[in-house]
């Protein structure tokens, strides 16, 4: 494997930002110095460009098998690290549901075949499934996802004693997709029988309403402190469940952790005039109050991870009436981009961004040597140019369904190097095909 010296690059690192230069070797960050003289295979001049840590998203579905007129994960892993996503996790909503040992192995295959970013997929759980969940290797596979409000794929687990088996038994993480179905379902009739099946996507808020989300979010804490589950909950988009959680002591020694999503930190419900149904996604965007709520969250350490639930479809798709049109849209190649213009914003700083979207990440899934800019750690590296304004437009999107709800945006800061596993996979606006990413493993 070659080595790459990235020079006079400034590092947004553990805190703290610092110009420096790193070595990389054989897949590995080998050295990291104010000034190192030594031969490399490539040379990459970074002054003036800031160095974090690659991102590492614990969300995203990326729709293989089954659904691959949507996306697949040789396409959306080249959108991930365009945008600077060098990790990612996926969730088993796939068809048919990632529901036994031998379909996740399947998808693990196809990830060893054709992902460029490094990869892990989760294990579903569904009603009847639970001694296949049990026999989840945890060592090599990121964690359990279960629904707890059915959404794209229908693996709703809704049985009281499945779900108490799964928090009392599960030997690794469980993240849950928090909607109470019974909330919902009241709230879709009430607006049938007002206005018939033409319901307008700006009531998606009402109908998968604040209290839906709080409902079993909470039920889901509850549970997780009953059995003491290693409990992660997914993208959190109300301001009210941000309470749920406890900022008091270290990441490494919580039990209940959650996630924000960039779609419920840029959006709000005055969008969908616009956007209409490109921003239905499950949990609804909400509020401009939720929104502001969930980044005061992420800021003051409620909120553990920043991610994207990238989850795509056709254009023909989301044109459909409101109830028909599937919710979920992509986001990977935009999430980093969209962070840094909330940092020119004066919202967040670079180093908050490094924490939510690499380094927590790490630590919530004990993922071995990746997160941080670290000798000895693999080199999963960005380089970013925040100031290089660019327009999301469909020439420029890599989505296998060529829209974002970014597109006719103007980012200020664009990712000028992605580097996965020693490996130069993105050069300012052009893909390097190359060796495969690497399966995540997790020290647990």
């Amino acid at each position: 494997m070659s080595s790459i010296l990235i020079k006079s690059a400034t590092i947004v690192n553990e805190n703290r930002q610092f110009v420096a230069d790193v070595l990389v070797k054989d897949g590995f960050i080998d050295r990291i110095d104010k000034h190192i003289d030594a031969a490399a295979d490539k040379e990459i001049n970074a002054e003036g460009l800031h160095l974090f840590p690659g991102c590492i998203d614990d969300q995203v579905h990326f729709r293989e098998p089954g659904l691959t007129h949507k996306a697949n994960i040789h396409s959306e892993s080249r959108a991930a690290v365009a945008g600077g996503i060098t990790s990612f996790m996926e969730m088993p909503n796939t068809v048919p549901n990632t529901l036994t040992q031998q379909l996740l192995q399947d998808k693990y295959d196809i990830g060893a075949r054709t992902s460029l970013a490094n990869y892990s997929f989760f294990m579903g759980a569904s009603n009847d499934n639970i001694d296949e969940v049990l026999k989840t290797d945890t060592a090599n596979v990121c964690g359990i996802k279960v629904f707890m409000g059915s959404s794209t794929g229908n693996m709703l687990v809704d049985d009281p004693n499945t779900l108490e088996r799964i928090f009392a038994q599960s030997p690794m993480l469980v993240a849950t997709h928090c909607e109470d179905e019974a909330t919902i379902k009241s709230n879709l009739e009430h607006y049938k029988q007002l206005l018939g099946e033409n319901i307008p996507v700006k009531l998606h808020p009402k109908i998968r309403s604040a209290e839906a989300c709080y409902l079993s979010s909470s039920m889901a804490v509850d549970l997780a402190k009953k059995h003491n589950t290693r409990l992660h909950i997914l993208h959190i988009s109300t301001e009210k469940e941000t309470y749920l959680f406890d900022n008091s002591i270290p990441l490494k020694d919580k039990r209940i952790t959650a996630e924000a999503c960039i779609h419920h930190l840029w959006f709000t419900d005055k969008d969908y005039e616009t956007k209409g149904n490109l921003i239905k996604w499950n949990p609804a965007v909400k509020t401009a109050h939720d929104r502001d709520g969930i980044l005061k969250a992420v800021l003051n350490g409620r909120i553990d991870i920043i991610a994207t639930d990238h989850a795509p479809h056709t254009l023909e798709e989301k044109s459909l009436p409101y109830l028909q049109a599937p919710s979920g849209g992509p986001l990977v190649q935009h999430a980093l981009p969209a962070m840094l213009e909330l940092y020119h914003q004066g919202k967040i700083s670079l180093e908050q961004i490094a924490e939510k979207m690499a380094h927590n990440v790490a630590v919530c899934f004990q993922i071995e040597k990746r997160g941080f800019i670290r000798e000895g750690y693999w080199a999963d590296l960005v380089l970013a140019d925040l100031n290089a304004p660019w327009k999301v437009n469909k020439d420029n999107i890599l989505y296998k369904c060529k829209w974002s709800p970014f597109e006719g945006t103007t980012f200020k800061s664009k990712i000028a190097y992605t580097i996965v596993s020693g490996n130069v996979v993105w050069t300012d606006g052009s893909l390097h095909e190359g060796e495969a990413g690497k399966r995540l493993s997790f020290i647990r």
